[in-house]
Parts: structure tokens; sequence; C-alpha cells
């Protein structure tokens, strides 16, 4: 990305509220990031953007944060028919069944301790990244956990408003 607005920036920035709200939510599902980001349109340059999305990820409360991880599946387990999750999940596609299973296992015993699902930026990382993730993060309390998961969905969002900016890009030309 340029330092300057590009094409697609330029579409997301002048889209009708709605339309440029449900492309937000397809990035994060907390909607208090959501409406944050909305807000602060127009963004000048790729790099305000992703400030913007940091800053509004500062300031999600542990129930905005539990929203945002509900738009998530179980790693190993990605929507099915949803080419953004099998996408940022691809290091568990080849993985062996016995991978398959200990991550099913992990993400139960994770799930059950946290009550939300784990959440890592998978994008790639390999399942036994995944794993061993998951094996090193389950002994954090919830507060530290809480805010691994901020810098991880932050992570994703980066990743994902790119792409959305991208994206904007190719359907304009």
């Amino acid at each position: 990305m340029t330092s300057g607005s590009t094409p697609g920036l330029t579409r997301f920035n002048t889209s009708a509220d709605s339309e440029a709200s449900a492309a937000l939510h397809e990035v994060c599902a907390s909607s208090a990031w959501g409406s944050k980001m909305l807000a602060q349109r127009p963004y000048a340059n790729a790099e305000a953007l992703f400030h913007a999305s940091d800053a509004a990820m500062a300031e999600l409360t542990a129930e905005d944060l539990a929203e945002a991880m509900a738009g998530h599946p179980p790693i190993g387990r990605p929507k099915p028919g949803d080419p953004t999750s099998s996408r940022e999940q691809r290091g568990m596609a080849g993985a062996s069944e016995e991978l398959k299973a200990e991550m099913l296992e992990l993400n139960l015993a994770y799930q059950e301790k946290f009550g939300h699902v784990f959440l890592i930026c998978a994008t790639g990382a390999t399942g036994e990244q995944m794993r061993d993730a998951m094996r090193d993060r389950i002994g954090n309390t919830a507060e530290a956990e809480r805010e691994i998961v901020r810098t991880e969905l932050g992570k994703i969002n980066r990743i994902r408003l790119t792409r959305l900016v991208e994206e904007y890009e190719e359907d304009n030309d």
C-alpha cells in the first residue's frame, strides 16, 4: 500500500454507511469497533485506517472482545463455505488426524477455561505452531489471555482491512 489514498480506500471512504458497516463487520464482529471505524471516515491512507483500528481495538471492553471473538470459528474448524476462515486457517488444512484430534481436545479445554474460542492470527501459521500456541496460552490467567486475544484480533483486523481495501480496488477496476 502506498502512503497516499488508493482508489480502493477512496471507494471505502465514500461508500454508503450501510455498505461500509457491513464490510467492517466482515473484518471484526465487534459492533463497538465497527462504529468507531465508521465514525472516523474518511481515512487519508491505509496507515490511518490501521491506526484507527488499533485505537478502537485498545478501547474494547471485555464484552466487546467477546462479541468480536464470536465471529471466529474454532481453529481447525473453519466455517463451511467461508473463504476467509478457510484462507486464514490454511495451516490446518493438511494436518494429520492426530493433530486435528489434539486441536479439538485443546479447543474444548480452552473454551471450558476461558468461555470463548481460542483466537490466534492463524495466517501463515502451521497447525503445529497453532497447537503449540494453544498449549502455551491455556495456562494463562483470564486477564492475560484477554490482552493476548486483543493483540491477535488487532493483527487479524489489519490483514482483513488490507484485503478489504484491495478488494474494493479490484471491484472498482
